[in-house]
């Protein structure tokens, strides 16, 4: 009996058994579905995005900082740090993506470029200005200028259109900060001068001049028709580097002439500034045709002079300061169409160009070298109120 009862008792057991394995095998296939997977590293943001948002940033940080010192100040100095605080405004606009937040573009850029373990513009950036609360004329030059010059260190590595935007930015905070430097008899930003090309086109490539001559550049370059054929110049308004260096080429050599005729109708002062800048033009068409030939482009043949307006005649100084400002989009073409040393001879260029049009009495703007429509940009998002600190705490003011 018992045997019998046994042996009827065991297919049960084995059915339990079966059971509770499906149950142990249900509870483990659901947790192992329920456990999330490692999240991967977000992936850097390209090197121009990275550059645009650490601009933005610091530009921000440095309006903060000329609101409040403006807020602050009276008089001539109160207008100061308010054009600097439009100057800015006008530059994070340029820089802010359509639909975009400063806090997040910023942010999210510096995020992403740390996650990924890379060392882009926006992971260590930084202005400088001082928080607010504390901020100082002094740290303000500081700000501008350390921010000017990381602008156009990004504009030599950026995409083209950025790079001319980077570049354009750059050059107004520098020349701002030459401006506060005054204000606060601090020293002004040091710049470097355009340099001429350390490549020899007889290497690069053989171009030949329009004479069909050889003939020597101002950095020991020389070209001749026994070599490669050079480049047919592309039209005047086409978007490439051999339009732009012609471009460039043509308007150089366009302000030189009228430096000439300008020198003629000035004294005093005006003449001495006018006869060091024709200098100054003069090595520049020399730079700009050597590298032209570098990039085997045909040099454009020089025409026999230019018509100038009655203005020009009557008012030399301020049609000098017309025709420097006229330079500035034509270097800021050659920044977005070129690269390597040729687009930092663009770059440093752009600035001593820019520099040389305040130096005449005209305002090259808040981004020299590109034609911007404000209406266009977007508009900051301001938030509803600000804080700034005071002696007594912090006081909500209304945001600029």
């Amino acid at each position: 009996m018992n045997d019998d009862s046994g042996r009827k008792r065991r297919p049960a057991s084995y059915l339990r058994y079966g059971l509770l394995a499906l149950a142990a095998f249900l509870v483990l296939s659901l947790g192992f579905a329920l456990i999330p997977r490692e999240s991967r590293a977000p992936a850097a943001p390209p090197f121009s995005e990275q550059a645009r948002a650490a601009a933005l940033a610091e530009t921000l940080d440095m309006r903060t900082a000329s609101q409040q010192l403006a807020d602050e100040s009276s008089g001539a100095r109160r207008q100061l740090f308010s054009h600097t605080v439009t100057l800015l405004t006008t530059q994070a606009r340029a820089l802010l993506l359509p639909g975009g937040t400063t806090a997040g573009s910023a942010a999210g850029t510096r995020s992403g470029a740390d996650a990924s373990g890379t060392t882009g513009p926006s992971a260590t950036a930084s202005s400088g200005a001082a928080p607010s609360g504390t901020a100082t004329l002094p740290a303000l030059v500081a700000a501008l200028s350390k921010s000017g010059k990381a602008r156009l260190v990004h504009a030599e590595k950026a995409d083209g259109g950025m790079a001319r935007l980077l570049a354009a930015v750059g050059t107004a905070q520098l020349l701002q900060a030459t401006t506060l430097a005054q204000a606060a008899g601090t020293p002004p930003p040091a710049l470097q001068p355009p340099a001429a090309t350390q490549r020899n086109a007889a290497t690069a490539c053989a171009a030949a001049t329009p004479s069909g001559t050889s003939t020597g550049s101002q950095d020991g370059a020389r070209s001749s028709t026994g070599g490669q054929p050079a480049q047919a110049a592309d039209p005047a308004g086409s978007a490439t580097l051999a339009a732009a260096l012609n471009r460039v080429v043509r308007t150089e050599v366009e302000t030189v002439y009228g430096y000439q005729v300008a020198l003629t109708r000035l004294d005093g002062s005006a003449a001495d500034r006018a006869a060091a800048l024709l200098a100054t033009h003069e090595t520049l068409v020399g730079q700009a045709e050597a590298y032209t030939r570098v990039h085997c482009v045909s040099v454009p043949p020089r025409e026999p002079g230019y018509t100038l307006g009655t203005s020009f005649l009557q008012k030399p100084a301020a049609g000098l300061a017309s025709l420097e400002a006229g330079t500035l989009p034509v270097y800021g073409d050659l920044v977005a169409l070129s690269d390597g040393e040729t687009r930092r001879w663009a770059v440093s260029s752009l600035v001593a160009a820019a520099q040389r049009t305040m130096r005449w009495g005209s305002d090259p703007g808040p981004v020299p070298g590109i034609v911007l429509d404000t209406a266009l940009l977007p508009e900051l998002p301001e938030p509803a109120a600000s804080v700034r600190q005071t002696d007594g705490g912090a006081a909500a003011t209304p945001a600029p």
